[in-house]
């Protein structure tokens, strides 16, 4: 069962009905996300969690998808939520804890967002869905449509690491590596989807990826006895999973199930892709594309993201902040917290901890705080960028 009630733009308001095929908000002046809006009225109780299944699909009613025999699912969601304790004694912080998504299907987050997005395809008639990505997003699409029996069209920047390749094209997906990034990728991706019958998954330009990543949020508040931590700490490329988690906030507190309180939302970018950090810096609505994009981190190489002023307004409305780190405290960050705690975080999850210290450091957090650090994949993919 779900509550879902109609799509919604997330910046004019504009109200779109449900079971339409739709990408962006169709109001030329706007062209922005949308977003999936639910009947809280109807209501949930946190008790009826009790015994349900142990993935993301256990907050069923807060999802999009109206048949259940149009889920497509490999078990995505319920990571653990752990506490590293050896991480925090380097750094005198005792109330570290790691929320870790390399155990998701295809090793990292990327599977909650996608599995959402192919079960929304499939219920609404899709047969081929085509995506820009920086790695795992594509094999994510791929390993889902090929579950769900449909066509992945996957577009990637010619130096993505070779396992991201070769993973998409065992899942059967029909792989295009392009000189450039994955803005590039994005507009070859737009101009031929129309001609070629794709839908277009990319990151924030369909309603239901978001929907996917936004269950980190519901299981960060259960797994924390209902009562949210003061910081999260998340690596922001595209930024789904930062504006899924604000907008599960909002949903819990109408549903009865926290109170008002919010984590401090602080967005970590690579000092050579920061243009999250720049605006924020700038005190802009929106981001500017940032030139030359740089960094061993592929998922954090996006120079500029749709849905920037959704990430930007989730840093404001919580009185958090934007940081950039370098490659070089990244690729720190990923040996303290294998050495610590015996987890081999992508560098977006090691970015996170670098920029942990460094707001220490600075006073912008304070180490009696309980934080959560995103590791939203696995650093086996990413051997290939590590020195």
């Amino acid at each position: 069962m779900t509550y879902f009630s109609h799509l919604e733009c997330s910046h004019c308001g504009t109200r779109y009905e449900k079971g339409v095929l739709l990408n962006l908000c169709t109001n030329p002046k706007c062209r922005l996300p949308l977003f999936a809006v639910y009947d809280i009225s109807r209501g949930i109780s946190r008790d009826s969690l009790v015994g349900r299944i142990q993935s993301m699909w256990r907050y069923r009613e807060m999802t999009p998808v109206e048949d259940d025999e149009n889920i497509v699912s490999l078990g995505e969601g319920m990571t653990p939520l752990l506490h590293a304790k050896r991480l925090g004694e380097l750094i005198g912080c005792p109330s570290i804890l790691i929320k870790d998504e390399s155990l998701c299907p295809t090793g990292s987050f990327k599977a909650r967002g996608l599995a959402m997005a192919v079960s929304m395809a499939r219920q609404l008639g899709v047969s081929k869905c085509a995506i820009p990505t920086a790695g795992n997003a594509g094999g994510a699409l791929s390993a889902y449509c090929a579950k769900a029996g449909m066509e992945a069209y996957v577009f990637m920047p010619r130096d993505t690491p070779d396992i991201f390749r070769i993973e998409c094209e065992y899942y059967g997906a029909h792989v295009t590596l392009v000189d450039g990034l994955i803005t590039d990728c994005g507009k070859i991706v737009q101009e031929r989807k129309d001609d070629e019958g794709w839908f277009d998954v990319s990151t924030l330009k369909e309603p239901y990826r978001v929907e996917g990543k936004k269950t980190m949020g519901y299981e960060i508040a259960e797994q924390s006895g209902w009562r949210l931590p003061d910081v999260i700490v998340y690596p922001t490329g595209g930024g789904t999973g930062m504006i899924g988690m604000w907008k599960a906030f909002e949903e819990m507190e109408r549903l009865g199930w926290i109170d008002s309180r919010r984590p401090r939302m602080i967005a970590v970018q690579a000092s050579g892709c920061a243009p999250i950090v720049k605006a924020w810096q700038n005190g802009d609505e929106f981001s500017e594309p940032f030139p030359n994009a740089q960094t061993l981190a592929s998922g954090l190489r996006v120079p500029r993201a749709v849905g920037d002023f959704l990430v930007l307004q989730a840093i404001r409305e919580s009185d958090g902040r934007a940081i950039a780190v370098s490659d070089e405290e990244i690729v720190e960050g990923v040996r303290d917290i294998a050495r610590a705690e015996g987890i081999f975080a992508a560098p977006e999850g090691g970015a996170t901890f670098a920029a942990l210290r460094n707001l220490l450091e600075a006073g912008n957090v304070s180490p009696k705080e309980t934080m959560v650090l995103f590791n939203t994949g696995t650093a086996y993919k990413y051997v290939q960028n590590l020195p």
